[in-house]
C-alpha cells in the first residue's frame, strides 16, 4: 500500500515539473518571438563564436549549418560585400553594431547585437523597415562627402571605386569632363602606403596642379586622400632654381666656397674649392661633415700643420665656433708655398660658409713691392741731400735719413700723420725768417699749374740750403734740401782767395 502511494507521488511530481517546464518554454518562445517582431527572419545566433541557430531564409544570403560553422565562416562569406564586418565576435560585455554594405548603392545592413558570449547577426533592409539604422561610420562618410574640401575616395581589393566625396567628384569633372567616374581613374592605384606626388591638369584652364596622395587600408577597403601641394611644389622649384643660379654664379668665382648646414654637413661647393684644396668631387658630393672636411684638408697638406693631433682637433673646434660667430679670418701659409686667406661666416638657419682664396700671387707681389720699397729706402738713405715726399693731400709719405737728421724728426715713430703744415712749422723753428712758407704749402696741396722750382733757405745757424720742389706722380711733391758744397781749392787753401793786405 505504501509502495503504491510512493509511486503515485513520484508520477505526480514528474507531471507537475513537465507542465511547469512547458509553461516556461512557451513563455520564452513567446518572448523571443516578441523580440523578433518587426525584424526580418534572416538571422544567425552564435555562442562563443560557434553558430547555434540560423533562420530558414539564410540559405539565400549565406548558407551555414548550426553546430558545424563558426564566426570566421560567416566573415569569409560576407566580408567581400560588407568590408567592415568584424573578423571576430565583439569582446565587450554587450552592445550593437550596424555594418553597411561596401557598395554605397546597396542599402542592405547587418546589425550585430551581443550580450556576453551570445551574439546575433541580423540582415536588414532599412527601406523595408521604415527606420534609419545607418551606422555612425556611414553617417560620418555622408558628412565627409559634402563638407571636406580634400578629395577622398575608397576602392575595393580590385581597385573598383566604392565611395567618393564631392571634392573628388568635382576634381574628376575638371580633369576628365564627360567621362564615367566609375570607369576612369583620377589617380593610379598601384602604389603602397607611402605618400606619392602626382600631377593633374585641369582641362578647362590648362593649369597643372600637384597632389600628395596618401593611401591606407582598412580591412579590404583602400582609402585614399589627395592634398593639393601645388604651392609647395612651386616653392621647391623656385628654391631649386635659385640654388642652381647660385651654383652657376659660384662656378665662375675663383674663391673656393663650402657651405655647411645646421647639421654640419656640406650642402654646397663650387669648382674652385676642388681646384684649391685638391679634394675630389666624389668626396665633396658625399656631404662630409665639417670635421671630416678639415681632416681631409690636413691629409692633403692644405692647412697649416699643428704640433700634434690633439691640438689640431682643438684648433678645428675653435675654428668652427669662431666661424659660427663670424669672427674667423686667417692667413694660411702652406708648405707648398701657397698662401690661403680663409674666412668663416654664419649663414641663416644655422648654416656656416667658408671662403678659401688663394692669395699667393698677391702675397708674392706684396713681398716684392715691399722689398723694392726697402731697397729704394736704403738707396735714398745713402744720399747726403735731405729728401721728403708729400702726397696730394699734403701728408708726409716718405723721408730719408738725411731729412730726419736735418730737421730732428722721425716720422716712423709718430702715431699721427704729419701734414705739410706741421712740417713747415718744424722748418720754421730751425730756419731764418722766410716769407715763402705759405707758397710752399699752397704748392704741395695744389694739383694744377705746378712747375718745378727752387728757393734758398738759411738755417738758424747760418747754413745755406737750396730747397728744390718737384711735382711727381699722382699729385705728390718731392722736396729736396741741398747744401751747396764749396770748391775744392777753397777747402784746401782757404787763404788763397783773400785779398792782399796793405803794407
Amino acid at each position: 500500500m505504501a509502495s503504491t502511494f510512493d509511486i503515485a507521488l513520484v508520477i505526480f511530481a514528474i507531471l507537475s515539473s513537465g507542465y511547469i517546464a512547458y509553461l516556461w518554454l512557451d513563455n520564452a518562445e513567446t518572448a523571443d518571438k516578441a523580440d523578433l517582431r518587426g525584424e526580418p527572419e534572416l538571422s544567425y545566433l552564435f555562442d562563443h563564436g560557434v553558430l547555434q541557430h540560423a533562420s530558414g531564409t539564410t540559405a539565400q544570403f549565406c548558407p551555414l549549418e548550426a553546430g558545424f560553422h563558426e564566426w570566421s565562416d560567416l566573415h569569409h562569406n560576407v566580408s567581400g560585400r560588407f568590408a567592415m564586418f568584424p573578423d571576430k565576435p565583439p569582446s565587450t560585455p554587450q552592445g550593437q553594431l550596424i555594418v553597411p554594405a561596401t557598395d554605397p548603392k546597396i542599402h542592405t545592413l547587418i546589425r550585430i547585437t551581443w550580450e556576453k558570449h551570445l551574439c546575433r547577426v541580423v540582415v536588414l533592409d532599412p527601406n523595408d523597415m521604415g527606420v534609419d539604422l545607418r551606422s555612425e561610420a556611414e553617417v560620418t562618410l555622408t558628412r565627409l562627402r559634402s563638407t571636406v574640401s580634400v578629395p577622398l575616395w575608397h576602392t575595393d581589393h580590385a581597385n573598383r571605386l566604392l565611395w567618393y566625396n564631392d571634392a573628388y567628384h568635382e576634381l574628376f569633372n575638371a580633369c576628365h569632363p564627360g567621362q564615367a567616374i566609375e570607369i576612369q581613374r583620377l589617380f593610379p592605384s598601384d602604389f603602397s602606403n607611402a605618400t606619392h606626388r602626382l600631377s593633374l591638369r585641369d582641362r578647362t584652364t590648362g593649369v597643372k596642379d600637384w597632389y600628395a596622395v596618401t593611401h591606407s587600408q582598412s580591412r579590404s577597403i583602400n582609402c585614399y586622400q589627395a592634398t593639393c601641394i601645388t604651392t609647395l611644389v612651386r616653392a621647391e622649384e623656385a628654391q631649386r632654381n635659385f640654388v642652381q643660379t647660385l651654383t652657376k654664379t659660384f662656378a665662375q668665382l675663383s674663391i673656393g666656397l663650402a657651405i655647411f648646414d645646421r647639421k654640419s654637413q656640406l650642402v654646397l661647393f663650387n669648382p674652385a674649392l676642388i681646384d684649391l684644396t685638391g679634394l675630389g668631387a666624389q668626396f665633396l658630393s658625399a656631404r662630409p661633415t665639417i670635421q671630416t672636411f678639415f681632416d681631409k684638408l690636413r691629409e692633403a697638406r692644405k692647412i697649416p700643420e699643428p704640433k700634434d693631433y690633439a691640438t689640431w682637433r682643438t684648433t678645428v673646434s675653435e675654428l668652427i665656433s669662431a666661424a659660427h660667430d663670424g669672427r674667423y679670418e686667417e692667413i694660411w701659409s702652406l708648405e707648398s708655398g701657397q698662401t690661403f686667406r680663409v674666412k668663416g661666416r654664419p649663414h641663416p638657419d644655422g648654416a656656416t660658409a667658408f671662403l678659401i682664396e688663394d692669395i699667393s700671387a698677391q702675397v708674392s707681389l706684396t713681398r716684392t713691392f715691399r722689398a723694392e720699397l726697402e731697397q729704394g729706402q736704403a738707396m735714398l738713405d745713402t744720399l747726403d741731400d735731405a729728401i721728403v715726399v708729400f702726397s696730394s693731400s699734403g701728408i708726409l709719405t716718405f723721408s730719408n735719413t738725411a731729412y730726419n737728421h736735418l730737421w730732428g724728426v722721425d716720422p716712423d715713430m709718430t702715431f699721427a700723420d704729419i701734414s705739410i703744415h706741421d712740417a713747415i712749422q718744424g722748418w720754421h723753428r730751425r730756419s731764418a725768417p722766410n716769407l715763402l712758407w705759405q707758397e710752399i704749402e699752397d704748392f704741395v696741396t695744389n694739383r694744377e699749374d705746378r712747375m718745378k722750382w727752387s728757393m734758398p733757405l738759411y738755417l738758424a745757424n747760418g747754413t745755406e740750403l737750396t730747397c728744390l720742389f718737384s711735382p711727381i706722380v699722382d699729385g705728390a711733391t718731392l722736396i729736396r734740401f741741398h747744401q751747396p758744397k764749396k770748391p775744392v781749392a777753397e777747402i784746401e787753401n782757404p787763404e788763397a782767395e783773400k785779398p792782399p793786405q796793405d803794407a
